[in-house]
C-alpha cells in the first residue's frame, strides 16, 4: 500500500473554505496596499541594483538570521519559529498542488518524510520557539522590550493555531487508525492523549469543529497580518533586500544645493521611500536602544523610540498626503521639531552602533542628520557652541574658535617636508585639525612622524594649505559648508597630484576615503594604524618596548564600525614586547563611543550625561595600565574621562603611534591638562 492520506477526511462543504479565502486575501491585500501607498510618499532612491548581491544578503541576514543570532536566546526562538512556519507553509503548498491542481505528489516516501515527519517536527520546534517568546516576555522581561497587547496576542494566537493543527491531525489519526501514524509522532501523541477523554463517537464531531476553528484562526491571522506587528515578516525581508550596498562611511548623500527648494528633512514626505520602509520594518526588538551611548547615559535619544515615533507620525499624517507628491499640506505636518524633538537629534554621536546592531538594517543615522540639516540650514537652530565651531570653520578653516597655534607648529624641528616646497611624495600625511591644533594630540603627530622617518617612508604634509576635511560641518548638518570645504581640499590635493593619503584621524580618514569620491575625487586613504601595521610586517619598524603592562584598545567608531578596521591597531599592540592586550567588555563592532562624534566634541555637557565618562569606566574595568587609542577625538574624551574616574590608579591614555614609538617613563604620563577644552577653546 502506497503511503498517503485523504486530504479532506471528515470535512464536507469544502467550498466554504474557498469562499472565506476570498475576503481574507482581499483584506490582506488592502492592508499591504495601504502601507505601500505610504512608502510612495517618499522621494525616489536607487536601491534596485546589484540584484545577486541583494539576494545573497537576504539569504544570509533574512533567512539565515545572521544578525539576529548574535543575541543567542532571541536568535534561537526566532529561527525556530521562522523555520517551523516556513516548512508548514511549504506543506500547505504541497496540499494545494496535490488536491487543487490534481498533481498527486503527496505519496510514498515524500509523504512520509516531508508531509508527515518533517511537518510534525518543525511544527513542534515552532511551539518551543513560541514558548520561549512567552517566557521571555512574561518572566525575563528584558529592559529593551516594551510589552503591548499585541506582544501577548500574537504569540498566543500562533500557539493556538499550532496546537489546534496537531489536535486535528491527532483526531484524524486515532479515528482512522492511520497505518502511517508513527511518521506523525506529535499528532499521534496528541490523538492518543485526547482519546483518553473522548468517546469514540465524539472523535468525528470534535475533529470537524476543531478543523473549522483552526481554519478560521489561520484565515484571521492572514487577514490581520498587514495591520499587526507580524507585517515585519515582509517589511523586514524587503528592508534587508533594499539595504545600502555602498561603503558604510558613504551613507550620507550630497544635496543638490543649486536646485533644492528646501534643505534637509522637515516633513515626513521628504524622506526617501526606503527611509519610510525603514519605519515599517522595525520589529521593536530594542537592540539599537540597548547599544546607544546617548541612551545609556540618560540623554533624550532612543533609536528605537525615534523610529517608532516617526512610524506613528507617518501613519497619522501620511494618509492626508497625496502619494508621491510634496504639497503645501505637508508644511502643516512638520516632523522635525514636533514629532521628533530637537534635543533628541542633538544627542546623537553618529557612532552607528544602532545601525550595526539592527537585524533588519534600519538606517537611523542618515535620518537624524537629514533632520539636523533642516534645523541648521533652514532654521539656524542648533547649540551655540556648534555655531561657534561652524563660524570658525568658515573663517579659519578649522572648528576651534580660540586656537592660536598654526598647522605647522607641531612639526618644528622634525624636518617635515611640505608638498608646496618639495613636490610630490609617496604619502601625504593629512594631519587634521584635532591633531595639529591640540597640544596633547601634537605629541601623537610627532610620534607618528618619527616612526615614518625611521621606516624610511617618503611623506610630506600640506602645512598651511591644509583645511578641515569638513566632517564636523557635515555631521552637525551644514551640508553647504561641508561641500565648500570638500571642493576646496580636493582642488588642493589634485593640484599636488596626491595619490596616497595617511591620517591619524578616523573622521578625516572616513571623509577622505568615502565621502570625497561623491565629488569626483578618489584617493588611496590609509589610517595610521593600517600603515604602521604594514610597516611592522615588512620589518621596516621593529618595536623595542619601553612600555610594559596591560594595554586595552578603544575602537574609534569611524575606524571600526564605519570602516571595519579592527585588527591593525591590535596587531601593533601585540607586537610590543612586554605588553599584554586585554579587551574591554564592549569592543570591536560593539565598541562604546567616546562621545565626541556628530559634532558633540563642541558641546559642553552635563557631567552626569557624558558618554566619555561611561567609556572611561569600561576602560578602567578592564584592569589595564594603558588605554590605547587611535583617534584625536577619542584621545581628548578618554583622557578627560580617565582623569575624572581613575581614582588613585596610574592609568595612561596613549595613541598607538606613541606606544610603537616608545615613550620613556618620564614622559609616559602627560600630567598637564589638555590645552583644548571640550567646548572647543584653546
Amino acid at each position: 500500500m502506497t503511503p498517503t492520506r485523504e486530504i479532506y477526511w471528515n470535512i464536507s462543504a469544502v467550498w466554504v473554505m474557498y469562499v472565506l479565502l476570498i475576503p481574507t486575501l482581499l483584506i490582506f491585500a488592502y492592508g499591504i496596499y495601504r502601507r505601500f501607498r505610504l512608502w510612495q510618499l517618499g522621494k525616489p532612491e536607487q536601491r534596485c541594483d546589484l540584484i545577486f548581491q541583494r539576494i545573497k544578503g537576504l539569504a544570509v541576514y533574512g533567512f539565515g538570521h545572521a544578525r539576529i543570532l548574535t543575541h543567542r536566546y532571541a536568535g534561537i526562538f526566532h529561527i525556530l519559529i521562522f523555520s517551523g512556519f516556513a516548512i508548514l507553509f511549504a506543506g500547505t503548498v504541497v496540499v494545494m498542488i496535490h488536491e487543487d491542481l490534481g498533481l498527486r505528489i503527496m505519496r510514498g516516501n515524500f509523504y512520509l518524510y516531508f508531509q508527515s515527519l518533517a511537518l510534525d517536527v518543525f511544527g513542534l520546534l515552532s511551539i518551543i520557539g513560541i514558548l520561549m517568546v512567552i517566557y521571555r516576555r512574561a518572566v525575563l522581561k528584558p529592559k529593551m522590550l516594551e510589552n503591548r497587547w499585541q506582544d501577548a496576542v500574537v504569540p498566543l494566537l500562533l500557539l493556538v493555531i499550532l496546537l489546534t493543527g496537531f489536535v486535528v491531525e491527532g483526531l484524524r489519526i486515532v479515528a482512522t487508525q492511520d497505518s502511517w501514524a508513527n511518521w506523525s509522532p506529535v499528532g499521534l501523541a496528541a490523538g492518543k492523549f485526547l482519546s483518553l477523554f473522548l468517546f469514540t463517537d465524539a472523535l468525528r464531531p470534535a475533529h470537524v469543529f476543531l478543523w473549522w476553528l483552526h481554519l478560521l484562526l489561520v484565515f484571521g491571522l492572514i487577514a490581520w497580518l498587514p495591520y499587526s506587528k507580524l507585517l515585519h515578516i515582509f517589511t523586514s525581508a524587503a528592508n534587508i533586500y533594499f539595504r545600502s550596498l555602498e561603503p558604510k562611511g558613504a551613507m550620507l548623500k550630497p544635496m543638490d544645493l543649486a536646485t533644492a527648494e528646501t534643505f534637509g528633512v522637515k516633513t515626513i514626505d521628504q524622506l526617501t521611500w526606503k527611509g519610510l520602509l525603514d519605519l515599517d520594518a522595525c520589529t521593536e526588538c530594542g537592540r539599537c536602544q540597548d547599544v546607544c551611548p546617548a541612551f545609556a547615559v540618560g540623554k533624550p535619544l532612543s533609536p528605537k523610540a525615534l523610529i517608532l515615533d516617526m512610524r506613528h507620525y507617518l501613519h497619522a499624517s501620511g494618509p492626508r498626503l497625496p502619494a508621491g507628491k510634496a504639497t503645501a499640506t505637508a508644511e502643516d505636518l512638520p516632523l522635525t521639531g514636533k514629532a521628533i524633538k530637537e534635543e533628541t537629534l542633538w544627542s546623537c554621536t553618529t557612532c552607528m552602533a544602532c545601525m550595526q546592531e539592527c537585524p533588519v538594517f534600519i538606517e537611523h543615522v542618515p535620518k537624524i542628520l537629514d533632520m539636523r540639516r533642516y534645523l541648521v540650514m533652514e532654521e539656524s537652530k542648533f547649540p551655540e557652541t556648534m555655531q561657534r565651531a561652524l563660524r570658525s570653520l568658515e573663517a579659519r578653516g578649522h572648528p576651534y574658535s580660540g586656537a592660536s597655534a598654526s598647522r605647522v607648529d607641531w612639526c618644528r624641528g622634525l624636518n617635515v617636508k611640505t608638498l608646496a616646497d618639495n613636490g610630490p611624495a609617496d604619502y601625504l600625511y593629512w594631519v587634521g585639525c584635532s591633531t595639529a591644533l591640540n597640544a596633547r594630540n601634537q605629541e601623537v603627530a610627532r610620534a607618528f612622524t618619527r616612526l615614518l622617518q625611521k621606516a624610511g617612508v617618503d611623506f610630506a604634509i600640506l602645512g598651511q594649505e591644509e583645511s578641515c576635511s569638513g566632517d564636523p560641518a557635515r555631521r552637525i548638518g551644514n551640508e553647504y559648508l561641508f561641500e565648500k570645504l570638500a571642493r576646496r581640499n580636493i582642488k588642493v590635493l589634485q593640484s599636488h597630484k596626491v595619490e596616497k593619503i595617511v591620517t591619524t584621524c578616523p573622521h578625516c580618514f572616513n571623509t577622505l576615503k568615502n565621502e570625497y569620491p561623491q565629488f569626483g575625487a578618489a584617493f588611496e586613504v590609509n589610517h595610521h594604524s593600517q600603515l604602521l601595521a604594514e610597516l611592522i610586517k615588512q620589518g621596516r619598524l621593529k618595536p623595542s618596548g619601553g612600555l610594559e603592562g596591560k594595554v586595552t584598545f578603544h575602537d574609534p567608531c569611524y575606524l571600526g564600525r564605519y570602516n571595519d578596521t579592527y585588527e591593525e591597531p591590535r596587531e601593533i599592540v601585540r607586537a610590543l614586547p612586554g605588553t599584554e592586550l586585554v579587551e574591554m567588555q564592549q569592543n570591536r563592532e560593539r565598541s562604546f563611543c567616546c562621545g565626541a562624534g556628530g559634532g558633540l566634541m563642541w558641546v559642553e555637557e552635563e557631567s552626569d550625561k557624558r558618554v566619555n565618562n561611561k567609556r572611561a569606566e569600561h576602560a578602567l574595568a578592564s584592569g589595564s595600565d594603558i588605554v590605547s587609542v587611535a583617534c584625536p577625538f577619542c584621545m581628548t574624551m578618554l583622557d578627560d574621562g580617565i582623569k575624572s574616574r581613575k581614582g588613585e590608579r596610574d592609568v595612561k591614555v596613549l595613541d598607538i603611534a606613541e606606544l610603537l614609538n616608545g615613550v620613556d617613563n618620564a614622559r609616559a604620563r602627560l600630567t598637564g591638562e589638555s590645552t583644548l577644552a571640550r567646548g572647543g577653546e584653546l
